[in-house]
């Protein structure tokens, strides 16, 4: 079965949608520029809502450092830690708070795709950012999916990028990836999801 996050959560509403659904992963965005951004106290409330049930729960952060990350945790227990960075800081991540890391990639040829070896226990990957573009990832851009169905990493991914209930299927047939991530495309708004969108997506996701 292919594994589904809905990232960029920031409304009970969305959240409570998102475990009906069965999603796999639930997102929390810490990076103010992002409309969808939460505070550690707000992420930490809607992860409430289903007590230690549901979900997996995951942080996204852009380039952190080790102590902006310890302050969040404070707020909010996270399964994983997803970040914008270096393999150097995942190397960091990991070695500090003891949970996996995955790391978000934007790919445009091959020679974007992760060594062998890298640390990161997994990746999320989307299409680079557009010139001009405020934000390293969540540009609602699709990747290039034959490009990705040359992608054949050891560790786990998920495809991302201008993802829709319309489109998710077709994506994940022809990249082979094992999931999805979805933020913009199942809102009416921008930071504005809706629970009707965010059901019809995990529906399609796994086919």
């Amino acid at each position: 079965m292919k594994r589904v996050k809905i990232c960029g959560l920031n409304r009970a509403d969305a959240f409570d949608a998102a475990v009906e659904a069965g999603a796999d992963y639930v997102g929390f965005v810490f990076f103010p520029p992002s409309p969808r951004f939460v505070t550690g106290v707000e992420a930490g409330q809607l992860s409430a809502r289903c007590g230690q049930e549901g979900p997996r729960r995951v942080g996204l952060f852009v380039n952190p450092t080790l102590d902006e990350v310890d302050d969040i945790l404070r707020d909010v227990s996270l399964d994983i830690l997803q970040v914008h960075g270096a393999p150097a800081l995942v190397a960091s991540l990991r070695d500090r708070f003891g949970r996996p890391v995955w790391r978000q990639i934007g790919v445009e040829t091959e020679a974007d795709f992760p060594a062998p070896d890298e640390v990161s226990d997994g990746f999320v990957v989307e299409a680079k950012p557009p010139a001009g573009a405020t934000r390293p990832g969540g540009n609602a851009v699709r990747a290039d999916w034959d490009l990705l169905s040359r992608f054949k990493p050891v560790k786990p991914w998920l495809l991302a990028g201008g993802l829709t209930p319309e489109t998710v299927a077709e994506g994940l047939r022809r990249t082979g990836a094992p999931g999805a991530d979805v933020s913009s495309g199942v809102e009416t708004a921008p930071g504005c999801k809706s629970p009707a969108l965010i059901k019809a997506f995990v529906t399609a996701a796994r086919g």
